[in-house]
Parts: structure tokens; sequence; C-alpha cells
């Protein structure tokens, strides 16, 4: 081969180089701790503002659920959402509406925040670009990072939300004529201790964070799948439309998956104990599970079905919308 003939190979091999790909149009921010700050705070700002709205229909899911027990053990009749939420504010006012809330604000600077920082973390390492530019995660991926996620969060803020159940729960025991258990979050954390010491800080972890788990597969991963999904099959941009589509299926996924842990982590959680701390209707939430589908039913299991729907479907409307808009306002892309 002459010298004219090595010259035109070596030219000519530059046209056989892969051209280098451009990068994806809809990265995600670089994972920076401001970015992180901003996404913690954006997101107990956005928590706090949905509960607001919803928090009413947290109380009456949870009294629900509650007042189901004690309905079987007298054979009343089983109390329904709207009886629930009347008797509340006819006997109790309507303050009692937001029992609790101080410990549900605690408790979104833990849980709510935590568990979105946490799977934006996780997932990062899985995203992919596609054929068409475009950045994807799959299925499995999404829901394992999110399952790690809620529970790692859940597990941390497990505190306060036995405090906010007691809190909520406090006006049926004081319809009952019990004494009165819970006056405010700080002797609410006291009267916890003084009766159990710092393990029970954490009863019903076990239900509470498998509720976690699957709540946030059905929020968190279902929101970035959706997203994603109608982004792709609809090209859709991303703004308003997008993320009010992506959270109603958010919404709506979270109530079905979370629904049966919820009973029970409510069951659980609401139990009294004896002077020694040991719980008195259920051993643990495996227990307490198959007692609630023996005597009550397997469909016990989604009692506060439709109020959880009720309250998962706004929240995630107003909790994502919020957030997204924050990030906008940033000048940060969309989640």
């Amino acid at each position: 081969m002459d010298k004219d003939e090595r010259v035109y190979w070596h030219l000519r091999s530059l046209y056989n180089e892969k051209v280098p790909c451009l990068p994806p149009t809809n990265v995600s921010e670089p994972l920076t701790a401001r970015n992180l700050f901003q996404l913690y705070i954006n997101t107990f700002i956005g928590a706090n503002l949905a509960e607001s709205c919803v928090y009413p229909l947290d109380v009456a899911k949870t009294r629900m659920q509650v007042d189901g027990e004690q309905a079987k053990k007298t054979g009343a009749k089983m109390p329904t959402f709207r009886a629930t939420l009347s008797n509340m504010i006819k006997v109790e006012g309507f303050k009692s509406l937001y029992a609790g809330f101080s410990a549900m604000v605690a408790r979104n600077l833990i849980f709510n925040s935590l568990r979105v920082v946490l799977y934006d973390v996780f997932r990062r390492p899985f995203l992919r670009v596609n054929e068409q530019n475009q950045e994807i995660l799959k299925i499995h991926l999404s829901l394992g990072c999110s399952f790690a996620a809620g529970c790692i969060a859940q597990a941390l803020a497990n505190p306060f939300d036995i405090v906010k159940v007691r809190m909520q729960t406090e006006g049926r025991r004081r319809q009952l004529g019990y004494d009165a258990r819970v006056n405010s979050m700080v002797q609410a954390f006291v009267d916890i201790y003084k009766h159990g010491g710092l393990p029970s800080m954490w009863k019903g972890v076990v239900p509470s964070c498998m509720r976690a788990c699957l709540m946030t597969s059905g929020d968190v991963g279902s929101y970035d799948l959706s997203k994603r999904t109608f982004k792709r099959l609809l090209s859709l941009e991303d703004g308003l439309t997008l993320r009010f589509l992506s959270s109603m299926c958010a919404g709506f996924m979270a109530s079905v998956l979370s629904c049966p842990a919820d009973v029970v982590k409510s069951r659980m959680m609401n139990q009294p104990v004896d002077a020694s701390g040991k719980n008195l209707y259920y051993k643990n939430s495996l227990d307490c599970f198959r007692k609630l589908v023996k005597e009550e039913g397997a469909f016990i299991l989604y009692k506060g079905l439709m109020p959880t729907w009720f309250r998962l479907g706004p929240f995630s409307v107003l909790f994502w919308l919020s957030v997204e808009q924050l990030r906008q306002w940033e000048g940060q892309s969309g989640f």
C-alpha cells in the first residue's frame, strides 16, 4: 500500500467512528448537596401544604379503623366514614379534625422529606438513556428504590407516627369514658416512654414500615414512572397536565398498596399495654393480621380504603404540584 492509500484510509476511518450521543434531553439535576437540600426543603413545604388541606380525612380514616375494632368487640354496627366524620364534629368540635397535626408536621420533616431525597439518591445509578436520547428507569428498579427509601424514612419517623395516631384517637377514648391519655405532642412522648421505655417508640414499626414501603412505591415510584410514561406515550411536555395525571396515578396506587398495612399499623399503635409495656390485644403485626382476617374477614384490611384514596389522591396532587412548582421557581428541572 503506497503513501496516498495510507492517507486515504486514515482519513476514511474518521467517518467510521461512532458519533457521540448528545446529553439526554430530560436528564435529572446533578446530585449535589445544594440540590438535595433544596429537594428536602421543597418536599417538607409541599407535604405540609397538602396535609393542611386533607388532614381531616386522615384523622377520620384512623378513627374508622379503630372504631371498627371497638364495634366488633361490642357487636355494634361498623361505622361509616360519613358517620365517623359527623360524630367527630358534633361531639368533639371542628378542632378534632386536626388532632395530632403538630405530630404530623414533625413527622413530615423526617418521613416525607427523607423518602423523596433517598429515592432520588437511590435511583441515580439505574438511570439510562435510550435510542431516542431519553432518560429511562425500569419499573422494578424504581419500585425497589422507593421501597427501600420508604422503609428507612419510616423507621426513623416511627415515634412521631405513634404520637400522631394516639392524638387522633384521643377524642374517641374520652367519648368511651377513659381517662385522658394525650394532651400535647411532648406529653405524648413522655407518656409513651414512661409506660414502655425507648422500645415502645418503635411499637408497630414492622407494619408501619411495610405501609411506608408500599405507599412510597405507590406514590414516589409510581409518580416517577407515570411521568416518564405519559411524557413518552402522550408526547407531553413537563407542565401542569403531565404533573396532574402522574400525581393522580400515584395517589391511587399508594392507596391500594398501603391500605392493608395501614389498618394493621393503626390497630398495633393504638392498642393499650399493661404495666410492663406488654401489648394487650396483639402479640405482633403478624398476629394482628391473622386475627383481623379470622375475626373480621379479609375485607377488613381495606376498611377505610375510600377515605384513604380521598386523602392520598388530593394529597399526591397537591404535594407533587407544590414540589414541582418550587423546583421550577428555583430554576431546576422536573423531578
